[in-house]
């Protein structure tokens, strides 16, 4: 199934987070925070103007991104979980 986020949203699948600290400690599954870092897998057309111009979108698919920690809404898209959040939620790129 293919997904294309509309108006001003974009499809973003986290990246995974480091297995160990900095030290060397193991960090156990239930104690990992979700990534606030993620790429951009599709993002809509762009938000309008109240005079109806098109603003296009800042990022682009592929670009790695930093969002808030409770950004989106959690979608699973064929059988892999993403988050669909409107760009003003993505706080940077990556560069």
């Amino acid at each position: 199934m293919a997904f294309k986020p509309l108006h001003d949203r974009v499809l973003v699948r986290r990246v995974e987070s480091e297995e160990k600290t900095a030290g060397g400690l193991i960090i156990p599954d239930n104690a990992k925070e979700k990534p606030a870092e993620g790429e951009i897998v599709s993002v809509g057309e762009g938000a309008r103007k109240d005079s109806g111009e098109l603003i296009a979108p800042s990022v682009s698919a592929g670009d790695r991104v930093l969002f808030g920690k409770w950004s989106g809404t959690e979608v699973t898209v064929d059988g892999e979980e993403l988050l669909i959040m409107k760009e003003s939620d993505v706080l940077g790129i990556i560069a």
